[in-house]
């Protein structure tokens, strides 16, 4: 059935697919003033994957803005319910996070500190509350359980057609039965959506075609790097414990167990029993068959048996109780579980929504930040964990599938700070990494590249023993530090991102795009870059090579978001523009011998006043062409050395030989986040993101106000009511285990903030951290709390750096 006979011509947005991401999609872009948008499903609506989805529903996500949109879905199925008149079938019935050992217990101990700033109403209960709010379950299994009332589950095929008439309630059309065949985008920036019945021109594309998101991209031109997997659940018989529960109106809350790897919930008067086998299956690697619909596949229960055993000793009623229904049906992971959402780098008007695995709980929040994102320019929140641009190219199809695999294999398996995933490692490296591997590096991956953590003795050496307290890099990672301290350390730098822009017109566009004074020839300089919001949206470091050649370092991990934004406002013509991450790697040195060691390998005049701080220069290094920066992240006298790639291992060599009797040791990106927190130096995707302003990440010094930069108007309104929070460092009295991040500041008992990153200080010798806090209480000393694996300690606002707080080291 089809809401209109015919397709309309044009349309501001057409939304690919007609399961729950879709329909939300269109629900809020229509709700939010884009009526003219319209939905294309190849089928029913709901075909696919969201007909037999299990429908729980939770708030428990590992980002906590994932968490907040989880909680706004929840929140969102009674406007649905009353603006379409369709039942959702919510069933708001709170649900348990069961703990049956002390590491999943830390684990909730996180979540609920988590839930603290968040404002999200979770709280430890006593196992005699689990077996009086569920009688069906043996409490003796457990040692703990947060409870959510948020949580519960609802009508999967409801919700879809609840946002869908919902939808057409503000204005919007749906189409079933209308498959697309091509888009194609005209000369303009729109696009030609193609279908049996039509083509609409449409102003944008969203791509949210589900278990086809793969094949809808390749329509684009792009591969979507996610992959649909068999997943099983089971429905039992009836129970007569809850046909008696039933009978007084008492329905059984939902629950998640994780070592046993199962979540369950009542269904009708049975369970609903599902897991996450150890071993996945993925489906139709190669492509989803277009006539697949309503189908489910064979069931094969030999793949969870021992997970049945555990949900039966540990619930005794699914035991007694005959399986009334096997489901077995696909559906769609992306390679870190997340959704990939947003506008697609390298198209212009081509959004993606896909990888939503867990759409009844993420959809609503999906809708939202897409239509706020096309309507407005930018989400309300920081949507990083779910956008498109964490990947790259790296993310091929097979890969894609390999880390999707992966994940869903550990949907409900720890995964530590700082611990890193063995499947679909190598993929980018660098011309040291043998080099590197073979002196004990201990590798990590941002972005797809693999780059050192820390150094072991040697390769025998070199692994990591992962848990909540500090691991066994500690000591290793305090060796490093101590000779950049008091020597010379050497630290690989090819996972920074380089933008670089070139033309008459590069100054003028820089000037436009970025906040800060740029520099003059020759020259560095720190500068935010804002959204029209007023909001961060980069960290970067602009260097001025020529007055007509510019290159950006920044963070590599957003380097396709940033690349995404600078072409979004490049002019037609007197800039050109390439991110360059690829084509530059590098090594920083530093310490108080560095520019001896690098005296020894230049015939550049490299002394203080020839070779002053934030200058930077083309020139010859270890006998390559480089750019030669004197910048250091380390705290340190420093200096940063770029070159092309097929030129770093004589670089590396040059230096390895230069500085052996100066006591150069190699050290990785731990060290390097441990030095930058004494300096009270935050990074992107942690300290500096889009949920905050200049103002508040104190950043306000290095904006240039005298000039029109995108975002000042924003900015300046900021500025003149003050912010309402700040980013402070912190020390904290602990001994043993450090915060990561997303631990809850509080004070006098109340939550008044959370911690962004934190490690350990080896050269301060103590427990540090950087949090956002009112304002009132950014100031010197201020004596706070925070939560720690369950537990409170003291923590110290500290305004100034530790580490030499004046910067005359880095300066020297």
């Amino acid at each position: 059935m089809t809401t209109e006979k015919t397709l309309p011509s044009h349309a501001r947005a057409v939304v690919i697919g007609g399961g729950v991401v879709g329909c939300s999609i269109l629900f809020h872009l229509a709700k939010f003033g884009w009526k003219e948008s319209v939905l294309l499903e190849r089928d029913e609506l709901t075909s696919g994957s969201s007909w037999h989805a299990a429908g729980q529903i939770h708030t428990i996500s590992s980002d906590p803005n994932i968490s907040r949109l989880q909680g706004y879905t929840i929140n969102l199925y009674k406007e649905i319910e009353e603006t379409s008149g369709q039942s959702v079938g919510l069933h708001s019935t709170g649900g348990f996070y069961l703990a049956s050992n002390k590491t999943w217990y830390d684990y909730l101990k996180r979540e609920r500190s988590k839930a603290r700033y968040m404002g999200l109403d979770q709280e430890f209960i006593s196992l005699k509350e689990v077996a009086e709010r569920h009688p069906l379950i043996d409490s003796s299994h457990y040692l703990a359980a947060l409870w959510d009332p948020l949580d519960g589950d609802i009508d999967p095929s409801g919700v879809c057609y609840a946002y869908a008439k919902s939808a057409r309630v503000h204005g919007a059309q749906y189409f079933t039965h209308t498959p697309v065949t091509e888009t194609r985008q005209r000369k303009d920036g729109t696009w030609d959506v193609v279908t049996a019945k039509g083509t609409i021109n449409a102003e944008h594309v969203v791509n949210a075609a589900g278990l086809w998101a793969r094949e809808a991209g390749k329509l684009a031109g792009i591969t979507v790097p996610v992959q649909p997997m068999e997943h099983h659940y089971l429905i039992t018989e009836d129970i007569p414990q809850i046909e008696e529960r039933m009978a007084s109106g008492q329905r059984l809350p939902g629950g998640i167990d994780y070592e046993a790897n199962i979540y369950f919930r009542q269904e009708r008067n049975g369970m609903l029993l599902g897991t996450y086998e150890p071993k996945s299956t993925p489906w139709k690697v190669s492509g989803t068959p277009m006539d697949f619909g309503h189908e489910l596949l064979n069931p094969d229960l030999e793949r969870i048996t021992d997970r049945l055993e555990l949900a039966f000793e540990r619930i005794p009623a699914l035991g007694r109780a005959g399986i009334k229904t096997i489901v077995n049906g696909p559906f769609t992971f992306g390679p870190d579980g997340n959704p990939m959402i947003g506008p697609v780098p390298g198209l212009t008007n081509y959004w993606a929504a896909v990888g939503v695995m867990a759409g009844f709980c993420q959809g609503g929040g999906v809708g939202r930040s897409i239509a706020e994102w096309m309507i407005e320019g930018e989400p309300s929140i920081d949507v990083w964990a779910m956008d498109i641009a964490r990947f790259g190219n790296h993310a091929t199809a097979d890969w894609g599938t390999v880390k999707s695999a992966e994940n869903y294999e550990r949907r409900f398996v720890m995964t530590f700070p700082n611990e890193t995933l063995p499947k679909g490692r190598k993929q980018k490296t660098t011309p040291l990494y043998d080099r590197l591997v073979a002196k004990g590096a201990v590798m990590g991956v941002s972005f797809g590249l693999e780059h050192v953590l820390w150094f072991a003795n040697d390769p025998s050496d070199a692994h990591e023993e992962s848990s909540f307290d500090r691991n066994r890099s500690h000591e290793y990672v305090a060796r490093e530090i101590e000779s950049v301290r008091t020597g010379v350390g050497a630290v690989e730098i090819a996972n920074y991102s380089k933008h670089e822009f070139v033309g008459p017109g590069a100054r003028q566009y820089l000037d436009r795009v970025l906040a800060a004074k740029l520099p003059k020839p020759g020259r560095i300089a720190l500068t935010p870059m804002l959204s029209p919001k007023g909001k961060l949206y980069g960290d970067l470091t602009v260097a001025c090579l020529s007055d007509e050649h510019f290159m950006l370092f920044g963070s590599g991990a957003a380097q396709e978001m940033h690349s995404r934004w600078f072409e979004k406002h490049l002019p037609e013509e007197g800039v050109r523009y390439a991110n360059r991450s690829d084509d530059f790697h590098g090594i920083a040195i530093s310490g108080p011998k560095s520019r001896e060691l690098l005296s020894r390998i230049t015939r550049e005049d490299v002394g203080a006043d020839a070779f002053e701080f934030r200058d930077i220069r083309q020139c010859v290094v270890g006998d390559v062409p480089v750019i030669l920066s004197r910048l250091s992240f380390s705290g340190e006298l420093g200096y940063e050395i770029y070159c092309r790639p097929q030129f770093l291992l004589r670089l590396f060599e040059a230096i390895e030989g230069a500085g052996s009797d100066l006591g150069l040791r190699l050290y990785g990106a731990r060290a390097l986040m441990s030095m930058r927190l004494e300096k009270n130096w935050g990074v992107w995707t942690l300290d500096y993101r889009p949920d905050f302003n200049a103002s508040e990440a104190g950043m306000e010094g290095f904006i240039n106000w005298q000039k029109d930069f995108v975002g000042k108007e924003a900015a300046l309104a900021i500025r003149s009511t003050g912010a309402r929070r700040k980013l402070v460092g912190l020390t904290i009295d602990v001994d043993g285990r450090d915060v990561v991040g997303d631990e809850a500041l509080l004070k006098d008992g109340c939550a008044v903030g959370y911690v962004s990153s934190g490690g350990y200080g080896h050269r301060v010798n103590k427990s540090l951290a950087m949090g956002y806090v009112p304002s009132e209480l950014a100031t010197e000393g201020a004596v706070l709390e925070v939560e720690i694996g369950g537990q409170k300690y003291p923590a110290v606002v500290a305004i100034q750096p530790l580490y030499d707080p004046t910067g005359a080291l880095m300066r020297s």
